[in-house]
């Protein structure tokens, strides 16, 4: 008599029972990702360590990739002429003097002449500088690395900012240069975007880092935050101060602003771009300021607000018709320069303008959007400097070019920066800043 046997090996796991087991697997796939959504939505734990993982992920993806190409940061643009160097110069108008700039292709500043002609440059590549028991670990190759902020003195010297394209946080540090691009000395601070010398020698220095403190009543606000900070050195470059500006906000009577934040700046709240040390002429054009206290713009609520470094406390400020601005100055009349990176709709094309604002009203008293042959066009970065005879020099940092224009709008000087790269050149790099010099700035001897 046959007896009845089951097979249980896998070669039986066929039909139904296959089908069983795949259904299976794939209702608990769909319940992890059904309960990973859920937490994510309702920000449950785990979902900041998850959001924390994914955002890192990204970052040291972004920095990964960025390696092999550098044309892929946001340190080259494509380029929107042929010319190079010096391309107006109209002598009887322009404003005598150097002018000072660095370019994102590599950590050197530059000064030339009217003409073009170079008359000094300050080099100093990052890896010279940077050091394993420094704040910032593994740091991007020189090419990414660059300067992003300068300030010369009259005897050679050189302060700068370094700024790495591609890594957050992005601010790399500060070195003061001696006229043959000796090292001085060095500061690790995370600076970034700005500084400004006070009439004491101190240095006001932008810095930023990675932090995970709550703020009271910003749930809103990420988890983890690339929080800004207002740091202050000796002349020497020793820490003497440290304010947080977004708790100097929130602790402020201006605290409203936070909630201001766009959704795609959460993790950024500020994105604090310009710091400048009032003097009693700016304080005078600010009603309830004084002198010693600085001028900061936070770009992501936009925003030009004052902050008392004493007291940590933030009181005076403005918001008014633009939008991702950059490098507000208090000129002599007490009017407002600022660069409005993305603030201009009237025209299909150019997206940025310079603006006269008179603080105490916020109406606009001049502007300056470029030609139609070429409109004024940087979302990110760019500066302008009122000149003593009335012109503006302006910065337009995703075009690679400086220019300086009368009141009327008739542009006097023009300067593209002369780097290019790619098979046709048809990269260029951005101008990360400029400035003109008075012809007597430098001492006797120094150039």
């Amino acid at each position: 008599m046959a007896s009845h046997t089951e097979d249980y090996s896998s070669d039986s796991l066929s039909g139904v029972d296959r089908i069983m087991r795949a259904i299976s697997i794939g209702g608990f796939a769909l319940l992890l990702f059904v309960g990973g959504v859920t937490v994510a939505i309702l920000g449950v734990f785990p979902a900041p360590l998850l959001k924390d993982a994914y955002n890192g992920g990204m970052a040291l993806y972004a920095k990964w990739t960025q390696y092999g190409d550098i044309t892929q940061t946001d340190l080259w643009r494509d380029a929107r002429t042929d010319a190079r160097g010096v391309v107006v110069n109209d002598t009887a108008r322009v404003q005598p003097g150097y002018t000072l700039y660095s370019s994102g292709h590599k950590a050197t500043a530059y000064l030339l002449s009217s003409d073009g002609a170079l008359v000094h440059s300050w080099t100093r590549p990052y890896s010279t500088v940077w050091s394993d028991a420094t704040p910032v670990r593994n740091p991007l190759p020189d090419q990414n690395v660059y300067f992003r902020r300068l300030k010369a003195f009259p005897n050679g010297d050189l302060l700068a900012i370094y700024e790495g394209a591609g890594d957050t946080p992005y601010g790399y540090g500060m070195v003061k240069l001696d006229r043959e691009s000796n090292v001085l000395w060095s500061y690790f601070g995370r600076t970034h975007h700005d500084f400004d010398v006070g009439p004491d020698g101190a240095i006001y220095a932008l810095t930023h880092e990675n932090r995970t403190k709550a703020l009271k009543g910003m749930d809103h606000l990420e988890a983890t935050r690339l929080d800004d900070f207002l740091d202050i050195l000796s002349p020497e470059g020793k820490l003497l101060k440290r304010v947080s500006l977004v708790e100097a906000v929130a602790g402020s009577r201006f605290l409203h602003l936070l909630h201001t934040v766009p959704a795609h700046s959460l993790a950024d709240p500020l994105h604090t771009n310009t710091v400048k040390v009032l003097t009693p002429e700016m304080a005078a054009a600010i009603p309830g300021t004084k002198p010693g206290q600085v001028l900061l713009s936070f770009r992501d609520i936009g925003a030009v607000v004052v902050l008392d470094v004493e007291s940590e406390d933030i009181v005076w400020a403005l918001r008014g018709p633009w939008y991702g601005q950059h490098d507000p100055d208090i000129l002599p009349n007490g009017n407002l320069l600022i660069f409005d990176n993305l603030g201009r709709f009237d025209q299909p094309s150019g997206k940025s303008r310079v603006l006269e604002i008179d603080p105490r009203t916020a109406a606009i008293v001049w502007q300056y959007s470029g030609t139609d042959d070429q409109p004024l066009d940087s979302e990110i970065r760019a500066d302008q400097q009122r000149l003593p005879n009335g012109n503006t020099l302006i910065n337009e940092s995703n075009g690679g070019r400086l220019l300086e224009v009368t009141r009327s709008g008739e542009v006097v000087w023009e300067y593209v920066n002369p780097i290019r790269r790619g098979e046709n050149n048809e990269w260029i790099p951005i101008i990360a800043g400029g400035e003109r010099l008075e012809p007597s700035f430098f001492e006797p001897g120094v150039l």
